[in-house]
């Protein structure tokens, strides 16, 4: 249970940024690791889109849970698991730290949005946000449920998405830490850095910074690193989006040229999907256990005959 813990932990404790590319489910986690990223973001949205409902609470912990078990026994990396707003009030929160912990999970960034809750880049959306009392108790109350001291629960602050400003976002960043949270998400939707750029700059607390980039990608990770408040990235949808876009190309091209001949030697091949799924591992396997019972039986048989 703490080994990933531990292991994020540890990525924390070491120089440069972790990079964290969401994912939704084994196969796109894999392809994250295969990479060669730091971690995997177990994102609501892709996890919501991949099941085709909005990202607004209409799926259960339940589901984000079975989706980042599959994650996580596909990889070897650190799994981070989008958690919204706790999935309720703060009893849900105890028990779902409790419920991602014990299956392996490293950690959880909970949002101080309000339930139901919309998702930070939907424009043109108003909304309000936990009073900072109310945020404050879940954060304890996760705190207090984790089993291990490795478990890390980082708070996402939303003041700037909300349009509050700085002072209110520094003001429930500060009251987040003094909660027990173990780092501050702290999110934009502006097109450029410069809100983010800001809060970086006022942030006094020895607490490391959590930024998600998707709305200003011009924040790269050379610039990102001259911020050394800054100790995680998340790349957060851009897989299941890539998924979609190539998809799209394949069946259209498929449609329009009436086969497959023109497209076939754009893909991976079918051997390459089998050693992804792990294929030729379980055949390997079975030949090792048919070999072995083989052996077995001749020895069972070798001590009957005496």
């Amino acid at each position: 249970m703490r080994k990933k813990s531990k292991e994020l932990r540890k990525l924390f404790n070491q120089p440069g940024i972790i990079r964290l590319v969401g994912a939704h489910n084994g196969l796109t986690a894999r392809l994250v690791e295969e990479a060669g990223f730091e971690g995997v973001w177990a994102s609501s949205l892709e996890i919501s889109a991949a099941h085709l409902v909005p990202d607004a609470n209409i799926l259960t912990m339940t589901d984000f849970l079975d989706n980042a078990i599959e994650m996580n026994e596909a990889v070897d990396l650190p799994i981070v698991v989008d958690m919204d707003q706790g999935y309720g009030s703060s009893n849900n929160v105890a028990r779902a730290v409790q419920k991602f912990e014990w299956a392996g999970i490293a950690g959880v960034i909970m949002e101080d949005n309000l339930f139901p809750k919309q998702n930070s880049l939907l424009e043109g959306e108003g909304r309000e946000l936990a009073s900072v009392r109310d945020f404050v108790g879940k954060i304890i109350a996760g705190k207090r449920a984790q089993r291990t001291k490795e478990f890390m629960l980082i708070a996402r602050v939303e003041a700037l998405i909300a349009g509050y400003g700085q002072e209110e976002a520094m003001r429930r960043a500060k009251a987040y830490v003094g909660a027990g949270a173990d780092g501050i998400m702290i999110h934009s939707r502006k097109s450029d850095p410069s809100e983010i750029i800001e809060f970086v700059k006022a942030w006094d607390e020895d607490m490391p910074l959590v930024i998600c980039p998707t709305r200003y990608p011009s924040f790269d990770e050379e610039e990102i690193k001259s911020y050394p408040k800054i100790r995680v990235v998340i790349y957060a949808n851009h897989v299941i989006r890539t998924v979609v876009s190539a998809v799209r190309r394949s069946l259209q091209e498929i449609k329009n040229t009436g086969g497959i001949e023109t497209i076939s030697p754009k893909l991976i091949s079918v051997d390459e999907l089998f050693e992804l799924q792990g294929t030729f591992n379980m055949l390997e396997s079975q030949r090792e256990c048919l070999e072995r019972r083989e052996e077995i039986m001749q020895e069972i048989e070798c001590l009957a005959e005496r």
